[in-house]
């Protein structure tokens, strides 16, 4: 079947519902609505009603990543997240270096490596403190309670790198007294492994939440092996019902080897990386005010062999890299008088490592970089609902930064809430980021004179919801505007890091979401993207169509997910790749305790790329089993 003959099926199946952009990404089963007074917390750092937020935030639950049955949350974000997309490259792993995916782009801002879109874990960054972006195979699906992704730039609050999104990983709790175990264990194609253990305890004011992991695979193609595995524990006290202490931290390893291109493979390219990440909360809850005082402390180790294409010698050396970001983070919300809510915010981030090539011969280490900076930001947000019906949100940010200046971030919004349980917003935001550590210092291109990258983004939305919430649709559209994205030129003839690129995006964003009946209920989300200038990973046309059904012991997800015009290469030539993508996930509750699941990918095996030269598996299966007690 050809894919343009399948698009057009699917896009004639779902004409009826050309308008579709709600504010989050979640099916809608009964217990999955996101009802039109959904909070979120990472468009403004509180708990914030969707309506008066200017930025639009998009909602992955809980329950929906359980149910894909995905080491990885990420597929699932690309899928049910308008504007994302995020770089695969086989089975299971992303890595890192050479040929590595992972790379995610918003609305066509982001980059490869990604340095423009901004992973957090509770609130706080997570990006390798030298080369400034974050590591993909460290966010896993039994790490989240849920996910929110805010669409556009969030710079404002979170400052830089944040300036295409947000991805935040929201940590699991448990939210009613018990003790709850969960073991899922499954095996599939390519000698596939996947299994899982998490304890969930509350008692009464003592919550605690532990989890650990091991995955492998064989990999579709020859050298293509990944393994992983770690672990993680969140534990909280609340003080009363205003204050409480919550600390976390995890630890993931991996080993992921890369066999190149097909038609340029590669030999020994192995990695072994090691991240972890702790923190400490200290929060506060008033009718108000709200806010929190956090500290935090990212590290990783990483020894990566790059391997040797045929015809030639084994490397001599291995690259070895530390690297470390500590920080704290502070903010309070209060409001003044009836309908005003102000937040004032501090940030403070120390990053950087050490990189060196350790010779096999015991030569002395050859060091590529050693390197610290530092990042101190203070900002505040006003917003009030001016009328029943109108709320201004308006806000700025000043950030310095130890070797690449200081960066003003002004945003503003309004939103309109209409009779009709809809809404429309209307937004202006800047989003920045400041060089890397690997940009400025590290290999030939470098050039420590570079300066931010900034773009601004111009949006206008609309929502509603009819019957009482079971439908929900909406619209998106977008402009964005950026100067100064950093570039590799040559100069005197040689490559140096340059402020010369340009962004020219435009697009819209659609999504309906409709609970047909308490068994069926199906959502579907498209984006449509005009680049002036390409991006990798960016995607001109995106669209998933997705069904669910529950009854009894019985359920099952299925979805359609179509990719055309995705820019897979830039040089030395353009290519482009288009697709379709089928996938089915089942279960059946055997009894109380015990559940069997299915789940196929690729079920049209198609034959794809999106990493140039790496194709993907065509169809893969794995099954197993869940045991809750």
């Amino acid at each position: 079947m050809k894919i343009n003959r399948i698009a057009v099926l699917l896009t004639g199946s779902m004409a009826w519902m050309w308008c579709a952009q709600a504010e989050t990404a979640d099916s809608l089963r009964n217990e999955k609505i996101q009802s039109i007074d959904e909070v979120v917390v990472t468009g403004s750092r509180e708990v914030a009603d969707l309506r008066r937020l200017p930025v639009s935030v998009s909602v992955i639950g809980r329950e929906r990543l359980a149910e894909s049955y995905r080491p990885s949350l990420l597929p699932t974000l690309t899928e049910r997240v308008p504007g994302l997309f995020i770089t695969g490259r086989g089975v299971m792993g992303y890595g890192v270096s050479t040929g590595s995916a992972g790379s995610m782009t918003m609305r066509g801002v982001g980059s490869s490596p990604t340095t423009g879109m901004l992973v957090l874990i509770d609130g706080h960054p997570q990006y390798m403190g030298l080369m400034g972006h974050p590591i993909a195979d460290a966010y896993r699906s039994n790490l989240a309670d849920k996910v929110e992704v805010v669409r556009g730039p969030a710079s404002m609050i979170y400052g830089s790198n944040a300036m295409g999104g947000v991805v935040n990983i929201v940590t699991r709790k448990m939210h009613e007294d018990a003790v709850k175990t969960d073991l899922q264990a499954g095996y599939g194609s390519y000698n596939t492994l996947q299994t899982e253990l998490t304890n969930r305890i509350r008692a009464g004011r003592f919550t605690s939440v532990v989890a650990g992991s091991y995955d492998r695979s064989d990999g579709h193609r020859k050298d293509m092996d990944f393994e992983q595995y770690g672990g993680s524990a969140r534990l909280g006290y609340e003080f009363s019902e205003a204050w409480n202490l919550a600390a976390n931290v995890q630890l993931t390893h991996f080993n992921a080897q890369n066999p190149g291109t097909v038609s340029a493979p590669l030999f020994d390219n192995i990695s072994h990386i090691t991240r972890g990440v702790a923190s400490a909360i200290l929060s506060n809850h008033y009718d108000k005010g709200s806010g929190s005082l956090s500290f935090f402390y990212n590290w990783g180790r990483h020894k990566i062999n790059d391997g040797y294409s045929a015809g030639q010698q084994p490397l001599d050396y291995r690259f070895n890299s530390r690297d470390r970001m500590l920080g704290v983070s502070w903010f309070q919300n209060y409001a003044f008088f009836h309908g005003n809510r102000i937040t004032f915010g501090f940030d403070y981030q120390h990053f950087g490592g050490k990189a060196w090539n350790r010779y096999l011969n015991g030569d002395p280490d050859r060091v590529t970089a050693d390197k610290s900076m530092d990042e101190v930001a203070g900002y505040v947000d006003f917003r009030q609902n001016l009328t029943a019906w109108f709320t201004l949100d308006a806000g700025v940010r000043i950030d310095h930064h130890s070797h690449a200046g200081t960066e003003w971030v002004p945003q503003a919004g309004v939103s309109f809430q209409l009779p009709t349980d809809a809404q429309i917003k209307l937004s202006a935001s800047k989003g920045f980021r400041f060089p890397t550590i690997r940009e400025m210092y590290m290999f030939p291109p470098q050039n420590p004179d570079l300066r931010p990258e900034r773009l601004w983004n111009y949006e206008i939305s609309f929502a509603q919801r009819l019957f009482g919430g079971r439908l929900s649709y909406g619209a998106n559209i977008f402009f964005i505007d950026g100067e100064n994205l950093i570039q590799t030129v040559r100069v005197d003839g040689r490559p140096k890091n340059v402020n010369t690129g340009r962004i020219e995006n435009a697009g819209l964003e659609l999504q309906v979401a409709w609970r047909i009946s308490p068994v069926w209920s199906v959502d579907v989300n498209y984006s449509y993207l005009h680049m002036e200038y390409p991006v990798l990973a960016a995607p001109r046309n995106k669209l998933f169509v997705g069904a669910d059904f529950t009854k009894g012991r019985w359920s099952a997800s299925t979805g359609v997910q179509y990719v055309k015009g995705l820019y897979i290469s830039l040089s030395p030539v353009t290519e482009e790749e288009s697709f379709v993508l089928w996938n089915l996930s089942g279960r059946v509750r055997a009894t109380r305790w015990l559940s069997v699941y299915v789940r196929g990918e690729n079920l049209l095996a198609q034959r794809y790329e999106i990493n140039a030269g790496f194709p993907m598996p065509k169809a893969t299966f794995i099954g197993g089993v869940e045991l809750n007690f």
